[in-house]
């Protein structure tokens, strides 16, 4: 198990913006450090020789023909004049919260 402080939990809390209560605090010190015991054990396999598995399931990406680029012959500087405003090479717009 890879030691894990209440410092590190309480400031994990902190940046997920999470209240812990004390019984919480404890048991996530303890199963912190053991994910991270695990993780440490994942990272001492030899993995010389095995090639990385980027899909499982054997799915491709299939493009339909509507999904190629087509140039309409208007450049950027074109498009961004007829914005109402821009900046940067950038549509700029009215901010939204």
């Amino acid at each position: 198990m890879t030691e894990i402080s209440r410092e590190d939990v309480l400031h994990l809390a902190r940046l997920s913006s999470l209240e812990l209560s004390e019984d919480e605090i404890s048991g996530l010190q303890n199963d912190i450090g053991n994910i991270l015991g695990y993780v440490q054990q994942l990272g001492n396999l030899d993995t010389k020789g095995v090639e990385p598995t980027y899909q499982v399931t054997g799915l491709q990406n299939v493009w339909r023909d509507n999904d190629t680029v087509i140039d309409y012959g208007v450049t950027r500087e074109q498009l961004l004049k007829r914005a109402p405003q821009s900046a940067d090479n950038q549509v700029k717009v009215p901010k939204v919260l």
